[in-house]
């Protein structure tokens, strides 16, 4: 593996694969933070170069954070098809992108591929990718999953409703959730960010949840993000989900900050296969975000985007129902403007895609970034036209709870009728009985939510 080269008369030299990785990105201001950014456009072009030449069995031979060292990177080992990287081991990173932006290249041998390569290789092909690169391969790529309902069919665009309340309050909540229902809103899932991370809590709002799943037949799921030990508990006392969820990230480090790892997790799984309450093969909702692994100083010197592939490596042993990226949230530090935050969801929605996850996208920003909502609209835009699985609406696009600016339920039935994507099938079904739909477009009575009251 070459790690130096000579450009426009100036002599580069990277220390080792990670220092490559991390030079080859683009700008990022949460590689800047690390002190692992390239200098300047230039020595990015000459990371690139070299990048380009390397071999997939270069890259998993020269693992950035070795399989003896860290549970992340002996799960990505493991799941990898040894019969299918031996097929492609010789590539480099420049022949398997032409490769994936081939024509005839489909979905299917995309997935097939993916299935082969670690989350490093999958980051390296990211890094030598045009945001419309990103864009393209992506859209070919379907990813269909099932808990309550199936959602990822082509021409789809799913959506999770996100009904939080600053309080807990089961009735605030609902009266979100109401609106978010009236606009299309939910097929994904039901899905609350709590207050509070007790189990009275967490069984009130998944009581109340299937209360209105139950009441409407509304073909969804649902989920509250706390903690999964506080999910656990609360299910083992009765507690009807449908999933449990967890944030990830892409070091056994960086998972310890979020109090978890991989034996509690497979722990958990057998818990909601044993007791959960929908029938699908699919019982995990992942959340995942460039930057959170520097935030608590667990990334080793990685870049937020390898660091990022490695939480899809981790997550698609679990053959999650869905994942997302919170791709703005953390802030500037991580993702500084607009351009690194829309950079960031094609990154993240392209990888998470070659791990064979249903993938989709909170496209947030928070008020101390250089982003605004024409921003969050136009990500909104091409993800939709990359052929995201889902993405969240919040009222209004403010998240009264999490302070931050997300996209709004009305914001996602746009998207629908202007790129011409439809609700998962069962819940389009339902709207359109319900009379929020009609020939697949929105009625005049869509957007009212008195008509859930009860």
């Amino acid at each position: 593996m070459k790690l130096h080269t000579t450009l426009r008369g100036k002599e580069y030299r990277f220390a080792d694969l990670k220092d490559l990785l991390a030079k080859a990105n683009e700008e990022r201001s949460g590689d800047r933070l690390a002190g692992i950014a390239a200098a300047d456009m230039t020595e990015r072009i000459a990371a690139k170069s070299l990048l380009a030449d390397c071999l997939l069995a270069d890259i998993r031979a020269f693992a950035p954070l070795p399989p003896e060292e860290d549970e992340v990177s002996r799960t990505i080992e493991e799941g990898v098809d040894e019969e299918i990287y031996h097929s492609i081991k010789g590539w480099s990173v420049a022949e398997l992108r032409e490769y994936v932006l081939r024509t005839e290249t489909n979905g299917e041998e995309l997935l097939r591929l993916g299935r082969g390569m670690t989350s490093e290789m999958i980051a390296a092909l990211c890094k030598l990718m045009s945001n419309l690169d990103l864009i393209q391969a992506a859209s070919k790529i379907e990813v269909i999953t099932t808990c309550r309902t199936s959602i990822g069919q082509r021409g789809t665009l799913a959506s999770r409703a996100q009904p939080n309340h600053p309080a807990d309050h089961v009735a605030g909540m609902k009266a979100s959730l109401f609106e978010a229902l009236a606009y299309g809103v939910g097929d994904a899932v039901i899905g609350i960010n709590p207050v509070s991370d007790t189990t009275e809590a967490m069984k009130a709002l998944l009581h109340a949840t299937q209360e209105v799943i139950a009441y409407w037949d509304i073909p969804t799921q649902n989920c509250v993000l706390a903690h999964v030990t506080t999910q656990m508990r609360a299910v083992k006392e009765g507690a009807p989900a449908d999933m449990l969820f967890q944030s990830l990230a892409g070091t056994e480090e960086g998972n310890r900050g979020f109090g978890v790892d991989l034996e509690l997790l497979t722990e958990a799984d057998a818990l909601i296969r044993e007791m959960g309450t929908a029938d699908g093969p699919n019982r995990w909702y992942f959340e995942t975000g460039q930057g959170s692994e520097l935030s608590s100083g667990a990334h080793f010197g990685i870049d937020q985007v390898t660091l990022e592939a490695r939480c899809y490596g981790l997550a698609r042993r679990f053959k999650p129902f869905i994942v997302n990226t919170v791709v703005g949230f953390i802030g500037p530090e991580y993702l500084y403007d607009s351009k690194q935050v829309i950079r960031a969801g094609l990154e993240d929605h392209f990888m998470g895609k070659m791990h064979g996850l249903p993938m989709g996208v909170d496209i947030c920003y928070t008020n101390h970034m250089k982003a605004d909502q024409n921003d969050m609209e136009l990500l909104g835009v091409l993800l939709a036209t990359a052929g995201v699985n889902f993405i969240i609406g919040v009222p209004m696009a403010d998240d009264c709870m999490l302070n931050y600016q997300s996209m709004s339920y009305h914001d996602i039935a746009a998207i629908r009728e202007t790129l011409g994507k439809r609700p998962a099938p069962a819940f389009e079904q339902w709207l359109e009985k319900t009379g929020i739909l009609a020939g697949g477009r929105l009625t005049a009575d869509a957007g009212n939510a008195r008509r859930f009251m009860f």
